[in-house]
């Protein structure tokens, strides 16, 4: 599973959104569809009272997942399951619910099954990912999603239906020229006037810009 800059994006943006109330207290989070660790890995860094679920239905994903939790500093709070979440059971209930689902739904798909589950609903569809994030999460959790930017709208709607209302949304440019291509969209049960911004990868010359250096700065070797 290549690792994209806008999952990193979204790795900065989730990292440092604990809900109000849990910053101090020993939180547990889950990653639905975690491929090999990135949002899990990003999360723990700046959490140090977190411990992560994280959810891999790939085998092969799953297992370097676990590679890269145990040769990381965080490995006694990172946790990997080589399930699918529509079978996984848990106990707890979680303070932060985090997912880059496979999310392209209406495109053409690739003749690699793999990367299809990866990147297509074969292996998850929104609503199922909505129903499990309803199972999962607690009264007064969070839970941050990484979409393209034409199924924003049509996951708000169905978010909805499951009692999750949008808090929160960032959208994704690669350049000040291009459209929106992203977003990174927050939800909580209990409503509230979301509030809207956005972040730009590269400047017209081609530079990473100062608001994605600042989100980033802590995970890139040099920016």
């Amino acid at each position: 599973m290549k690792v994209c800059t806008d999952a990193c994006v979204f790795g900065a943006m989730v990292a440092g959104s604990l809900p109000v109330g849990h910053r101090q207290d020993v939180v547990h989070c889950l990653d639905i569809g975690t491929g090999t660790g990135l949002l899990s890995l990003m999360y723990a860094q700046k959490n140090n009272g977190v411990f992560i679920d994280a959810i891999e239905i790939d085998n092969a994903a799953a297992v370097q997942a676990k590679e890269n939790f145990t040769a990381s500093p965080w490995a006694e709070r990172l946790h990997i399951f080589n399930s699918d979440i529509r079978s996984f059971r848990s106990e707890k209930k979680y303070a932060c619910i985090i997912s880059n689902p496979p999310f392209f739904e209406d495109d053409l798909q690739s003749p690699d099954k793999t990367k299809n589950n990866a990147k297509h609903d074969t292996s998850l569809s929104f609503k199922e990912l909505l129903k499990a994030t309803d199972s999962h999460l607690e009264k007064e959790g969070l839970f941050a999603v990484l979409l393209p930017f034409h199924r924003i709208n049509y996951f708000i709607d169905e978010a909805v239906k499951f009692g999750l209302h949008i808090h929160r949304q960032i959208l994704v440019k690669q350049t000040p020229g291009h459209e929106h291509f992203r977003g990174i969209l927050f939800f909580k049960r209990e409503k509230k006037q979301p509030v809207h911004s956005e972040i730009i990868i590269k400047n017209d010359e081609g530079n990473y810009t100062t608001g994605f250096v600042a989100a980033l700065k802590d995970y890139y070797l040099y920016l």
